[in-house]
């Protein structure tokens, strides 16, 4: 199944409390089951200014659907082609 890196700009986001982090979360999981087993959160990243979230979905065009479902931003949305970390270089 591909895997898609999604950029959210979402301004003050690294100062987003547990409680708030948790709302958003539960919020996802919600759209998530709505939308069926066939896209899967697999994580995110949360910096200063930006959440990067990691999902595995048959289609760039259902990635969409849960953001707009979900009321969140998809700034960018980029199909992952290779993971590489420190074993590649081996």
């Amino acid at each position: 199944m591909p895997k898609f890196v999604i950029e959210r700009d979402i301004p003050g986001a690294g100062a987003l409390t547990p409680e708030q982090l948790q709302a958003i979360s539960q919020k996802s999981c919600s759209v998530l089951r709505n939308l069926g087993p066939e896209i899967q959160w697999v994580h995110s990243y949360v910096t200063q200014d930006k959440v990067y979230c990691i999902y595995n979905a048959p289609s760039e065009k259902l990635v969409r659907e849960h953001a707009s479902q979900g009321g969140f931003p998809a700034n960018r949305i980029s199909e992952i082609k290779s993971i590489i970390d420190p074993t590649t270089a081996e």
